[in-house]
């Protein structure tokens, strides 16, 4: 999933594209973890995904314990995204552009691909090797790398 985000990205957005894999904003983006402003703790995904996301606890716990805005600028340092284009119309083509590339790939190749990062990013480097050996072994009869 590619998340385009302009403008405002607030609560539920901020849970929503924090599921995604990639993240890119125009230059006007700022997010915020609002739900403290509400009497709330963020309830849809934020507290667990956010902090795997950028990886800082500090920034992450400020964010959500104050509900300042993250501007654009600092959500790409932090790395809530990876890339920051100039306008609505330019982000747009960007996502367009980047999900006909990734289109072009091979589906099993993207698919166990995501599926390992998402294995390592819960399971150590140890674990992670021998699995994916695994999985490979068993997509070696895969079509798709004897087009490759």
């Amino acid at each position: 999933m590619i998340t385009a985000i302009h403008g405002a990205c607030i609560g539920g957005g901020v849970d929503l594209i924090t599921a995604s894999d990639i993240r890119i904003c125009s230059a006007d983006a700022f997010f915020q973890i609002k739900e403290v402003d509400i009497g709330l703790a963020a309830d849809v995904g934020t507290l667990q995904r956010l902090p795997k996301v950028i990886g800082s606890d500090s920034l992450v716990r400020e964010l959500c314990y104050t509900a300042r805005k993250m501007f654009a600028d600092e959500a790409l340092a932090a790395g809530l995204v990876s890339k920051v284009l100039p306008d609505r119309e330019s982000l747009l083509k960007t996502a367009l552009d980047t999900a006909i590339l990734i289109a072009s790939k091979s589906p099993v190749a993207v698919q166990g691909t995501k599926h390992h990062l998402n294995y390592s990013r819960d399971h150590s480097v140890a674990e992670s090797l021998n699995y994916i050996v695994t999985w490979n072994a068993a997509h070696l009869q895969s079509e798709d790398l004897r087009a490759a």
